[in-house]
């Protein structure tokens, strides 16, 4: 593998992005930290997005490289982009949001303020957001600094809200994203992966300002709209996180539930449920958690039918 040619790799995935992506050139052209490459992968756009970047190109005083492929979902564009990073260290940049002019920097100095002898055992360093009133997303973490692993974080220190994070782009490369058909893989589910076996070092500094003028991905006005990110996401957590089910019950109680409503949206019974399940836990919290599942599938359905123009997406 080649020595990187970079600090960072920017990564912006988008599709039909035009009205928003400038906040992230606007962003990257105020940065005070200058050794990065942003890599922009477009996910089949056709609106103006591949003109507006190519012309930020000519332009730019840091390199930006610009992909299109066919639209294939944010999963396989991440995986595309981690393939061609040419950064030591790699940041994904949403479309629509925008950040401080010293993130990069703030990244960089946390990322080297690791001991060299311990770096091998972080993945990554994770900051703040501030949604666009300026409100900080979510919680804080328990004191500046704080070295955890990330189911750590959000099972037994309950770490909740938007956070954004940098990653080592060679751990990045061990664990890609599943190449399945269809919908979007939540992010999370890798990150858990990556967690198991990598620290992250987190820090209390706002470094993005997330928008929230674009909607959510499984839910729009509390109905749901792509079921099989849902499913895909709880059915992780019965499979592969319920060594935390005494430190967060009933967060992953909660997963059971979500997990049997989102499977009959997206038309999958009971059987195939308990079958795609393979933790014997799992199989016991998602069995006691299948009435309750039922009940919210059924007011869902009540939901989607006075609201006709949003059904679920299968």
């Amino acid at each position: 593998m080649t020595s990187p040619q970079f600090a960072i790799t920017v990564f912006t995935a988008t599709f039909n992005r035009a009205h928003t992506i400038e906040r992230v050139y606007r962003s990257l052209r105020t940065q005070t930290f200058r050794d990065f490459e942003w890599l922009v992968v477009d996910d089949g756009s056709t609106d103006e997005t591949g003109a507006l970047v190519r012309r930020w190109a000519a332009e730019a005083d840091f390199p930006i490289h610009y992909v299109w492929q066919e639209n294939r979902g944010k999963h396989r564009a991440y995986n595309r982009a981690v393939g061609l990073a040419r950064g030591q260290l790699f940041l994904d940049f949403d479309s629509d949001d925008a950040c401080v002019p010293r993130a990069l920097e703030r990244f960089q100095h946390h990322w080297e303020a690791i001991p060299a002898p311990e770096r091998s055992r972080f993945s990554t360093v994770a900051a703040l957001c501030v949604d666009d009133r300026g409100e900080i997303m979510g919680t804080k973490f328990s004191t500046p600094i704080t070295d955890s692993h990330n189911l750590e974080a959000r099972f037994r220190y309950h770490v909740t809200g938007e956070k954004w994070g940098i990653h080592r782009t060679e751990v990045l490369r061990q664990f890609p994203f599943p190449d399945v058909d269809g919908s979007h893989v939540p992010e999370g589910i890798m990150w858990a992966r990556i967690g198991r076996q990598f620290k992250t070092r987190y820090v209390n500094e706002v470094l993005r300002v997330y928008h929230t003028d674009q909607p959510s991905l499984t839910r729009s006005g509390g109905l749901v709209v792509n079921p099989l990110v849902g499913r895909l996401e709880h059915m992780t957590n019965l499979n592969e996180n319920l060594d935390y089910l005494v430190a967060a019950p009933i967060e992953l109680c909660r997963s059971g539930v979500h997990y049997t409503r989102f499977s009959f949206h997206a038309g999958v019974g009971v059987w195939r449920q308990f079958s795609d399940v393979r933790t014997l836990g799992g199989k016991l919290v998602s069995a006691m958690a299948l009435p309750i599942g039922w009940a919210v599938f059924i007011r869902d359905m009540r939901r989607a039918a006075q609201t006709p123009s949003l059904q679920p997406v299968r």
